[in-house]
């Protein structure tokens, strides 16, 4: 069971939609997909009041796909994807929630800002530049590793660097209140660390057939 404040995604990535409508009938309405094409082909087989979070890599020229049709991108990992977003959500005339996703863990694999990145880009107030873009918190992950103190200690430092930024009361920023980390196997670390979204997929669908 989770905290009260803390929201459920069911990660249902590589699940059909029939897997997805099963949740939803038992009371699930955020989900988290990672691939455009998948998401695209899903949302019109299922409840129109899903709540759908894009959670993978987005590449640059799949943004005008996506724009308009989920309720928050939670893994923007660069300024120039970010621009784009608001680009896009500008000509569509849309407003598009965003995280910022923080690259804290040790894997070169995984994509984000550095902690020192993303407070230096708030720092100097290079959101100010956004019309059609909200930033609601941030996104990250823990290393890959079965080391329970080196999980707490990624998802401590990605809680810190939103701390950092959300009391930063010359920012003026409003609505900064997401902090999106924790999976099927670390939730609970997360969660004591600060978690108010944790992303959960083989926990409530199964593993998944790649």
């Amino acid at each position: 069971m989770l905290p009260e404040g803390v929201r459920l995604c069911a990660v249902s990535k590589f699940h059909p939609a029939s897997a997805i409508r099963e949740a939803y009938d038992a009371g699930q309405r955020i989900f988290g997909e990672s691939r455009v094409q998948e998401i695209l082909e899903k949302i019109p087989q299922l409840p129109s009041d899903i709540v759908w979070h894009f959670i993978g890599h987005l590449q640059t020229n799949k943004v005008k796909q996506i724009v308009g049709k989920v309720a928050m991108i939670e893994s923007v990992d660069s300024e120039r994807l970010l621009s784009l977003i608001d680009a896009e959500s500008r000509k569509a005339g849309v407003q598009t929630n965003i995280l910022m996703q923080l690259h804290v863990a040790k894997e070169e694999t995984k994509f984000g800002f550095l902690p020192e990145e993303l407070l230096s880009f708030f720092k100097e107030k290079r959101f100010e530049s956004l019309t059609n873009t909200h930033i609601c918190g941030v996104m990250g992950m823990a290393s890959n590793t079965d080391d329970e103190d080196r999980i707490r200690k990624d998802f401590a430092e990605i809680a810190s660097v939103f701390r950092e930024i959300s009391e930063d009361t010359a920012l003026g920023l409003r609505g900064f209140d997401v902090v999106s980390m924790g999976m099927s196997h670390d939730w609970p670390i997360a969660v004591e660390e600060g978690a108010t979204i944790v992303r959960i997929g083989s926990s409530i669908f199964g593993d998944r057939n790649y």
